[in-house]
């Protein structure tokens, strides 16, 4: 593709977007007429929420907000109606409950960190690290005093009417009872190991087949359950209990006949499958039932005493055209990486179960050592806060007029293993509560070293006068688990938000931001993620270096392959510690409304089935530490704004690029026009350039739209690299 044929195509998708736009009016007016026909029918004396709902498409909840008489009914699940499919805690986030608005409300004003050194007690932090500025005045902050109460300067626009309001914690007694550990719910070191689990690769695109060192190519049909199934089993002994797809995405097999990627795989995943049925239970360690997910949904089977479960090797790495047999090779260096490090190490189904399994078996264990006895974990509701007000990765388009329309060129710097930099260091035990008569009340020093602890933040933010460059915290908008980051200079707003992020609006290098502490947790500070992190770390090198000297290029691409193994475990180890509320997802036959549960979502429908899935709440987990993933993702953000490299001497990140230059932020990557000369040492957390695409060009307007520049931009880098060697 040249220029003028991107510049065609780029036309060319504009058009869908019309047309999506118009359709999306289309549907608005149809959710009007339906909503119209909701109140109608609860006009009927003997109409129920629960009854209206499936046949709608929509849950309870959107019924009786229509029709407000009808309430909400007791649930109506028991041991006669079981959940169809249990959705497990795995890798990928949660819808959320509703929560409390935050009132209105005096803060304490923090101090001038750019004031102050580093607290000695706390030098090996990151998070001071990452916030560092250029120079660091050597002079104490004056103490703030509780007659600051924070109220915004004149003139100062504050958003109070904010999109999606975040919870806050309860004033008083109520509150502060909410700072406990959850009774009997420790993480413990395991004094058992795991079960390996035989395992086989798929290619559902050419029907091979990979079993430990047999090769065959199946008929697989049209590649359903019922025939990937028959085909595998047919050459492969029944203990193998888990088949990876290579490629093919046999689950979107039907894709054209839904409205919805979901709706597809969900179909095919309940399609019948004779002699098998959709697992229903295991032992305790052992997850079972059905995963929708639109891209690397599980499957889970039993037949009689037999199980077997059929996932996306995507969950792992991206394969990126690799055949069964080098993936393969792939799992068998990653547990050789990995068993140099733990003798015990079994790989698990998903890399989030494999990372969680690893760190258990990190756990003091020795007697009298800190922790020995385990990691508690928080209350339910602590654990609830954390997930709706801690974001995960910063996502970010900036658009005209904050960029040019016409982009001189497009470069993208990508964070290498950028976690791994961020786990030195996280909040264990429970924590402590600091109100803003609190933090008032500290002296300057105990203000310094709570905002450089690990820490989490309830504030009123304020965008200094003269801000021109990105924001830095985040405020809540509308949609699922949804932020943006204001930068208009004087608006005001409340949020929470990592003491990562905060030190870095007090001590960023262009001016500081005003924060007013409304709320906050403070935790001591200890490393319960160090030694996981560091066996990660250096499982990752040995794979890297294997990648890089190997003699066979097979088994480069193979070891390369390995290594964003090891860093998915680390990844979405480090997501599964957030433990969001369970979800359950099952299906019942249209006509039998009746049968989905009470408060039940309905998230498909087609002829013959509905499907739906419903919120559960918390299960007892005794590794679920949202504080240590809320923190980590936090700290990433505000690396990826400021990040100081103390052997170079130099600060690198986004705010450290000009005004106007950044055009996007995708969690560890920034794409921006200005050409960075950031040091490169392969380490964890330094910027690597990933692509540059020379311009003039117009600017993206949609995700869709960076994404196609970002792979025409990789494309001309790597034929400019493959041209100098």
């Amino acid at each position: 593709m040249n220029s003028k044929e991107f510049t065609a195509a780029l036309a060319e998708v504009r058009g869908v977007r019309d047309d999506i736009k118009a359709v999306r009016k289309q549907l608005a007016q149809l959710e009007a007429d339906r909503d119209k026909r909701i109140r109608a029918l609860g006009a009927y004396d003997k109409a129920k929420a629960d009854r209206i709902a499936p046949a709608a498409g929509v849950s309870v909840g959107d019924v009786v907000a229509l029709v407000p008489h009808l309430g909400p009914s007791a649930t109506a699940t028991g041991p006669d109606r079981p959940p169809l499919i249990s959705l497990p805690a795995e890798d990928h986030d949660r819808p959320e409950e509703a929560v409390q608005a935050i009132p209105r409300q005096d803060g304490a004003l923090a101090p001038d960190l750019r004031r102050t050194e580093t607290p000695a007690a706390d030098s090996n932090l990151e998070s001071a690290d990452t916030a560092s500025p250029d120079d660091e005045p050597d002079q104490e902050p004056a103490p703030q005093t509780a007659a600051q109460d924070g109220t915004p300067a004149a003139d100062t626009a504050v958003d109070e009417g904010q999109a999606r309001e975040l919870p806050s914690i309860p004033a008083g007694d109520p509150g502060d009872a909410w700072f406990a550990a959850t009774p009997g719910l420790v993480s413990t070191r395991p004094n058992f190991t795991q079960q390996p689990r035989q395992m086989a690769f798929l290619d559902t695109a050419t029907g091979v087949l990979v079993y430990r060192d047999q090769t065959v190519r199946l008929d697989l049909g049209s590649a359903s359950v019922a025939e990937i199934l028959t085909a595998v089993f047919a050459e492969v002994p029944d203990s193998v209990e888990r088949l990876y797809i290579t490629a093919g995405d046999p689950w979107h097999r039907d894709a054209a006949r839904h409205a919805f990627l979901r709706d597809a795989v969900s179909a095919w995943l309940n399609a019948p499958v004779p002699g098998w049925q959709a697992e229903s239970s295991r032992g305790k360690d052992r997850l079972a039932g059905h995963f929708v997910h639109e891209r690397r949904p599980v499957g889970r089977w039993q037949r009689g005493s037999q199980h077997v479960e059929i996932r996306s090797v995507g969950e792992w790495f991206d394969p990126a055209g690799a055949d069964p047999a080098m993936v393969r090779d792939a799992f068998v260096l990653l547990w050789k990486a990995l068993h140099h490090h733990w003798s015990d190490v079994v790989l698990m189904g998903s890399p989030s179960q494999t990372g969680r399994d690893l760190w258990t078996r990190t756990i003091p264990a020795k007697p009298g050592s800190r922790w020995a006895e385990g990691y508690p974990v928080m209350s339910e509701e602590i654990r609830g806060l954390l997930h709706a007000t801690g974001g995960q990765g910063r996502v970010e388009l900036l658009t005209p007029p904050r960029v040019p329309e016409k982009l001189p060129q497009l470069l993208e710097y990508d964070r290498t293993f950028a976690y791994a930099k961020h786990t030195w260091s996280s909040g264990v035990g429970v924590p402590r509560r600091v109100t803003a008569q609190a933090f008032a009340a500290m002296s300057a020093k105990e203000q310094t070293n709570a905002l450089f602890a690990p820490s989490h933040w309830q504030v009123r933010v304020t965008v200094p006068d003269g801000w021109e460059h990105v924001g830095i915290l985040p405020a809540p908008v509308a949609g699922d688990r949804a932020w943006r980051y204001p930068n208009e200079p004087r608006h005001t707003f409340v949020t929470w938000a990592s003491g990562a992020e905060i030190n870095l609006a007090l001590r960023n290098h262009i001016r500081p931001w005003r924060i007013e502490i409304l709320d906050g947790l403070l935790w001591e500070s200890g490393q319960p993620l160090r030694d996981w992190s560091s066996r990660l770390r250096e499982a990752w090198n040995s794979l890297q270096s294997l990648a890089q000297m190997h003699a066979d290029p097979r088994q480069r691409t193979a070891a390369h392959l390995a290594s964003r193994a090891v860093r998915s475990i680390l990844l979405y180890g480090i997501g599964g510690f957030a433990q969001r509320p369970r979800i359950t997802t099952g299906s019942t036959p249209v006509g039998r409304e009746q049968d989905v549960p009470d408060g039940a979502q309905i998230i498909g429908v087609d002829g013959e089935t509905i499907t739906w899935q419903r919120n559960t709440g918390f299960s007892r987990d005794p590794n679920a530490h949202p504080e240590w993933a809320v923190d980590l993702w936090g700290r990433a953000r505000a690396a990826l704004l400021s990040q100081r490299m103390r052997d170079d001497d130099v600060s690198v990140g986004a705010l450290h690029l000009p005004p106007g230059t950044v055009v996007a932020l995708r969690t560890d990557a920034i794409y921006t026009t200005h050409a960075a000369a950031w040091p490169y040492h392969g380490e964890p957390g330094d910027y690597l350039l990933k692509g540059r695409l020379p311009g003039p060009i117009t600017g993206p307007r949609t995700e869709e739209e960076l994404l196609a520049l970002q792979a025409l931009g990789r494309a001309h880098l790597a034929e400019e690299q493959e041209a100098t060697q």
